[in-house]
């Protein structure tokens, strides 16, 4: 069973090495959902790192509709992943009633490529689950970042199960949000191939309260080890 840590920094992401996490998914801000992560920290983890790593092409928090010139800077950011070296793309583009944009995110995917391409988890609020899988699998994704359309991925497993058995090893199932060591054998029981976690604690930031919040999140290597030991 393979462990994604979402990694939102540097810190983070060696964390997951460290501990043994098979990929991550690299990100900035995991408050709002996380966005595309710099292109400085990008070309530190895959020139420092060994760890497979996927980028979120995700510009912005608040939606997954984007303007053209948006849309634009996102291919552009996906090349940038090429030319350094990434193992994947994780992104996606809806409508505006959040219908899959089937061709804004089939030209995602194609310039994506060779890298694999997770659709993120746009796809929890998309009116028909079953049909936008149908969707992707056409399109070529290789796998889909869902928590069941639920907050937590355990309150979600329902859906999640239904999808697993309906992509029928056509597409990959990543079940992702709120997974834990408390929690993680239940997606294996269900025969899930991937699982996504945070694995994330708090701890004190150096900076001043006039700037903001004083404590910020970074993958624990004690729950990433206890994440594995829970699936093995």
């Amino acid at each position: 069973m393979i462990l994604e840590i979402c990694a939102n920094s540097y810190q983070s992401a060696k964390h997951a090495q460290d501990a043994g996490a098979h990929r991550i998914e690299l990100c900035s801000e995991l408050s709002v959902g996380g966005i595309t992560p710099s292109y400085g920290l990008i070309d530190r983890v895959t020139k420092t790192l060994r760890i497979k790593t996927y980028v979120l092409i995700r510009p912005s928090s608040g939606g997954f509709c984007y303007s053209d010139e948006t849309f634009e800077i996102m291919k552009e950011d996906i090349k940038i992943c090429k030319a350094l070296g990434c193992d994947g793309i994780v992104s996606g583009v809806l409508n505006e009633d959040h219908t899959l944009d089937i061709n804004r995110t089939r030209e995602l995917i194609e310039i994506s490529r060779p890298m694999s391409f997770t659709f993120h988890r746009a796809f929890d609020i998309v009116p028909n689950p079953k049909e936008t899988l149908e969707q992707l699998i056409q399109l070529g994704a290789n796998r889909v970042l869902t928590s069941g359309q639920r907050p937590k991925a355990i309150e979600g497993l329902d859906l999640l199960s239904e999808l697993k058995r309906q992509a029928q090893n056509r597409i990959v199932i990543l079940a992702g949000s709120g997974i834990s060591s408390e929690n993680a054998v239940k997606f294996k029981n269900e025969g899930f191939d991937e699982i996504h976690a945070s694995a994330s604690v708090r701890i004190p930031k150096d900076a001043s309260t006039y700037f903001g919040n004083t404590t910020q999140t970074v993958s624990s290597v004690d729950e990433i080890k206890a994440i594995l030991k829970a699936i093995q």
